[in-house]
């Protein structure tokens, strides 16, 4: 039986990527796939745009998030279990149902095609997971603890950022974390709210460019998705020391 040809004519790897035999290795390895992506004249400006977001989701989420936790646990308010509840129920809701009702929001208050757009909502919908989470480690800190530093004369700004703030690191981190990969790698909003304004485009964006139509560049697709995982795992191996240290040490300390 004669063997099938490939579905592309080529030689090297465009013509292996498009064969119709697929192997788990390559007989002709090339990074021309590698050379399209960083050869975009906006890849630098994509990549420079998903960090800003990605930042400022990761710090801002973290930060509120940690001062949320706080009040929740060691403050007594009416409708405490209520909002609690409602931290629970808006994890429920999916983005999808929300994009479009959060695009006149963004509309209406002139962040279309800007970074905002893409920062407010990634701090929104981190924030219920962040403040449930730390709400666990923040109450796992011995209320001793606390007196025992008020009594010492710390006030309670001191207590909660020299003392609470590194007991819950690694909590902070681990809703880091999930922040970080949530913004990283969205593409919903991205493809939403940024519409005209291409310089404002993230980096998920910038697999479109890859993705013709009539002759995608599958090479440059998964060079550009292999490059976008790279910051995900730089940021996972900086922080995952802080993901494994026990809360138990610390407070015994």
């Amino acid at each position: 039986m004669p063997r099938r040809p490939p579905l592309r004519g080529g030689r090297g790897a465009a013509g292996e990527i498009r064969s119709a035999e697929p192997r788990p290795w390559t007989r002709a390895p090339s990074l021309d796939s590698f050379r399209r992506v960083f050869g975009q004249h906006e890849f630098g400006r994509y990549f420079v745009n998903s960090a800003v977001v990605a930042g400022s989701v990761v710090i801002s989420s973290a930060l509120i998030a940690f001062l949320a936790a706080t009040a929740v646990t060691r403050f007594r308010f009416r409708f405490r279990t209520t909002l609690l509840i409602m931290f629970l129920v808006a994890q429920m809701v999916p983005v999808e149902a929300l994009t479009i009702p959060l695009f006149f929001l963004m509309r209406d208050f002139g962040q279309l095609n800007t970074l905002g757009s893409l920062i407010l909502p990634h701090i929104a919908f981190s924030l219920p997971f962040a403040i449930w989470m730390l709400r666990g480690f923040v109450k796992a800190v011995p209320e001793e603890l606390e007196e025992a530093a008020y009594l010492d004369g710390a006030s309670r700004a001191r207590f909660l950022w020299q003392i609470l703030f590194p007991l819950v690191l690694p909590g902070l981190v681990a809703t880091s974390v999930f922040s970080f990969i949530s913004a990283w790698n969205d593409f919903l909003f991205a493809k939403s709210f940024i519409i005209s304004d291409t310089s404002q485009s993230t980096l998920p964006m910038a697999l479109l460019v890859f993705c013709k139509p009539d002759d995608p560049d599958w090479g440059g697709v998964m060079a550009a998705s292999t490059v976008m995982t790279i910051p995900v795992l730089v940021f996972f191996v900086l922080v995952q020391r802080r993901l494994v240290s026990g809360l138990g040490g610390a407070v015994k300390d």
